[in-house]
């Protein structure tokens, strides 16, 4: 008897819940990381040197999620994203008084332009991110770990960035 009154009030609360969910989705909300590229963009090319790179990945991600279709040559495509550089690495910012790194900067740099049926759009841009975090000697897996999830969210978010200066293409 007490579980059906529980099941009741949560069926109930699922049916109070729906018309908030559907004013969300009538009002034009979009789920945060989802991209509005350019109506004009359909066929995507990356021209990349390095496709195994977390840019990359990221990138190929964002363009499949968005529905824009990824071409395999430029031939097919309507706009053709060249990354001239995608470099990451770490250097140490801080040392201890028996000279070991204490802190570390992760950083993604990433040079790119953006061509439109065959005629420059945007010219070569760079982006920047870095990121810190501490070091540890009795944590080095962890610390690993920590160091590649912060390569990979520079990446996510470089992504982002070009993707926002895409959209602002004319």
């Amino acid at each position: 008897m007490w579980s059906c009154k529980r099941l009741a009030v949560r069926a109930r609360s699922v049916w109070c819940l729906l018309p908030v969910l559907c004013t969300v989705t009538a009002c034009g909300f979009h789920v945060r990381g989802v991209s509005n590229f350019p109506k004009e963009m359909q066929a995507v090319y990356i021209d990349a040197s390095n496709r195994h790179s977390p840019f990359y990945h990221e990138l190929t991600t964002r363009i499949r999620i968005s529905d824009l279709t990824l071409e395999s040559s430029p031939a097919g495509a309507d706009t053709v994203i060249r990354i001239l550089t995608d470099e990451t690495g770490q250097r140490p910012t801080t040392v201890s008084a028996q000279n070991v790194p204490r802190e570390y900067e992760v950083f993604y740099i990433v040079r790119y332009s953006v061509a439109r049926s065959a005629a420059t759009v945007l010219e070569p841009q760079e982006l920047i991110l870095t990121r810190d975090y501490t070091w540890d000697e009795t944590e080095v897996l962890g610390k690993a770990l920590e160091e590649e999830t912060l390569r990979r969210a520079l990446a996510s978010d470089l992504v982002g960035l070009l993707v926002h200066q895409v959209s602002a293409i004319n």
